[in-house]
């Protein structure tokens, strides 16, 4: 076993503290990867919190993960010491169901094992990225290209994927309108993907208070969803919105932004139900989706895109001991747009 220095949540009420995790010795098939930068995802808050239900603690969060592998099992073929890696929100899954014979291992039938907070095939908790150190089997673990920065790279493990899967799946590209919903973690690499992958980009946000940032970041258009005309002028506009936001949101009226045939999908995860009118759906055959992350395969390729595209995450490095202010500014919006964890401070 490798004791390794990371940073714990102990309850729900405390802070995040050091501590250290056992990781278990390498394997035939398994990666060591030192880890060089690890993002704050908003469900790293939600998990540290207990917010979607009792964790287990003590739990080290964390599923942005970018490092260098620093050894190999003796049956791994596809990585060498040296590589740039990363590791996603999950580190194992069944391998048989039909989800995870299509390369769609998120959506396993069996529950596939998380990066944290899962029981791993030892019987063990899994723990996460806030760490210096994790080994992961080789399947599940995806290379960084040389065209993306450690530390812009992290985000795109969970964020990035996020945002490329319902892009992908729903035909994001030249002649295709579409809206991202909320310009944060998320939103942000919306943008970024939906201007690479050519569709014109219409962010829409509360206010207008990010909208220098959203045309930085590749934004066609901004409105403003506090202001009831944006609603009258976009009516039908949209093949596909994506909202990314976690709150509760009149679907109806997002919904009339779509076009005839269009997409509205949901990768925001709001704690309380929400409603639609399903004419809107029939009268106009739209379609109200969710999406989640994507399977490994799906996963590499968002980085070989976002390496060719030079599409990496915005991002404010912070060293360990900031951990806890950043979860208060990340619940604030107090960010632009991910932090990420230098875990050399965590030595």
């Amino acid at each position: 076993m490798l004791t390794v220095n990371a940073y714990a949540a102990t309850a729900a009420t405390e802070p995040l503290t050091p501590t250290t995790v056992e990781r278990r010795d390498v394997g035939p098939r398994d990666v060591l990867i030192e880890i060089k930068y690890a993002g704050i995802c908003h469900s790293d808050i939600s998990n540290a919190r207990s917010e979607w239900g009792p964790s287990t603690y003590p739990v080290v969060p964390g599923h942005e993960i970018a490092g260098i592998v620093t050894e190999v099992g003796s049956e791994v073929t596809g990585y060498a010491v040296g590589d740039r890696v990363g590791v996603g929100c999950m580190v194992n899954s069944c391998r048989e169901c039909e989800p995870c014979r299509n390369g769609q291992e998120q959506y396993c039938l069996k529950g596939n094992t998380l990066t944290y907070g899962s029981i791993d095939r030892d019987g063990t908790l899994t723990q996460g990225g806030y760490a210096t150190h994790i080994v992961v089997t080789d399947d599940f673990v995806v290379r960084i290209p040389e065209g993306i920065a450690l530390d812009e790279a992290a985000p795109l493990l969970c964020a990035g994927i996020t945002m490329y899967a319902p892009l992908r799946r729903w035909g994001a590209g030249p002649g295709k309108k579409v809206a991202i919903v909320g310009l944060g973690g998320l939103g942000h690499m919306g943008v970024k993907l939906a201007h690479a992958m050519g569709a014109e980009v219409t962010v829409l946000s509360q206010s207008l208070k990010k909208m220098d940032d959203g045309l930085r970041l590749g934004a066609d258009h901004y409105h403003a969803t506090s202001d009831p005309a944006t609603f009258e002028q976009l009516a039908g506009t949209f093949d596909l919105i994506v909202n990314t936001v976690s709150a509760k949101l009149d679907l109806d009226a997002y919904l009339g932004l779509v076009a005839v045939g269009g997409a509205m999908v949901n990768v925001g995860a709001p704690a309380e139900p929400l409603s639609l009118n399903v004419f809107s759906l029939i009268m106009r055959g739209r379609s109200y989706a969710g999406s989640l992350i994507g399977g490994i395969r799906e996963t590499q390729e968002m980085l070989d895109f976002c390496a060719e595209h030079g599409v990496g995450a915005e991002v404010e490095v912070i060293p360990a001991e900031k951990i806890n202010e950043a979860y208060e500014r990340v619940l604030a919006s107090d960010v632009r747009y991910r932090f990420v964890i230098d875990t050399s401070t965590l030595a």
